[in-house]
């Protein structure tokens, strides 16, 4: 468990220690993944799709050897299936970031981080990263004052001093105030961690997905949760839960970045959840009944209510540098996935 204390403090700071204090949430043996199933681990379509995109990404921007940096890596899950989806011998180089330990057996291809490394060319991805960037929250009290939420570890709040600063200043552009207890995410430090991941690359995408929300339809009373075992619980920063919150992705994306449901990034990808037609049972029972499965497996993902509404921030970053050195490697033309 994490250090204890009766102190009450903002939500960013005791986030901050549930989550990647000594003995946290993400830093303990084994990792999360017990507690809650991401598209990562819902299917294999999901890591091929992102294999596409790496593939794309380099094609589009002409760099013979892309990185592929993992932001929130986990214990490797995303990026051992991107390389299992890539065609033999495609030239890339693999970085996990993530404030736990490299864990046993992963693929030596994979380099691990503490922090983004910066200077490559290719593909950024944060999957479920931002959510859990600790925030601070806001309540306006019965005066009409926007004040901080200060929370101890058994999870109990009071209200704390007026909201000020650059804080205020966020709050005003990205959460206008909706009344008297109502509540506010202040995401200025994700807007931050945001900049700094995709400021890394030296040119190519930069791909955050996440659970969000736009100005137009703030949710009035925020959105921190926790969650233990699979099940959604009231969040309590004892290290003993995943605390999160929605991400005010708007806020985050550069003026030339998308946003894109995750439906119609998948579907732009090539996952389909159509079924096979049913001629194919005849003439191959095996291929049927595994197209069958992965259709039911890209339903799962693109599913309205579900995986599906996740939101796609895709945030190119033009480059400039000199182009790779030609002659090196086969031409990115020739590789598909």
């Amino acid at each position: 468990m994490t250090h204890r204390t009766s102190e009450s403090r903002g939500w960013r700071r005791a986030a901050e220690d549930a989550l990647y204090g000594p003995g946290g949430f993400y830093l303990r043996p084994g990792g999360p993944a017990r507690h809650f199933r991401t598209s990562v681990h819902a299917s294999p379509l999901y890591a091929s799709a992102v294999a596409r995109l790496l593939i794309a990404t380099a094609r589009e921007h002409g760099i013979a050897e892309p990185v592929l940096i993992d932001v929130g890596a986990g214990r490797g899950e995303l990026l051992s299936g991107v390389l299992a989806a890539l065609p033999p011998g495609f030239p890339v180089r693999a970085h996990a970031v993530e404030r736990a330990p490299r864990p046993g057996g992963l693929d030596p291809r994979i380099e691990w981080h503490g922090s983004v490394p910066r200077g490559g060319s290719g593909l950024l991805f944060a999957n479920e990263w931002l959510d859990n960037v600790p925030v601070d929250v806001a309540e306006t009290d019965d005066d009409g004052v926007r004040r901080l939420v200060l929370v101890d570890d058994e999870g109990g709040e009071r209200l704390g001093e007026e909201v000020g600063g650059a804080d205020a200043r966020w709050l005003d552009r990205w959460w206008p105030d909706a009344g008297p207890g109502t509540r506010a995410e202040i995401g200025r430090p994700r807007d931050e961690a945001w900049a700094g991941a995709a400021g890394a690359l030296t040119a190519g995408l930069a791909v955050a997905v996440d659970y969000a929300h736009t100005a137009e339809a703030r949710p009035v009373f925020g959105t921190l949760t926790g969650f233990r075992d699979g099940r959604e619980v009231r969040p309590v920063p004892d290290g003993s839960c995943d605390l999160t919150a929605h991400v005010a992705l708007d806020a985050c994306a550069s003026p030339t970045a998308r946003l894109l449901s995750q439906r119609e990034a998948l579907g732009g990808l090539g996952v389909d959840a159509a079924r096979p037609p049913l001629a194919l049972a005849s003439r191959d029972p095996a291929g049927y009944v595994r197209a069958l499965s992965r259709a039911g497996e890209a339903a799962e993902l693109t599913a309205r209510g579900g995986l599906g509404d996740f939101t796609w921030l895709m945030q190119p970053v033009p480059g400039g540098g000199p182009p790779d050195r030609p002659g090196r490697r086969p031409a990115l033309t020739d590789w598909t996935v």
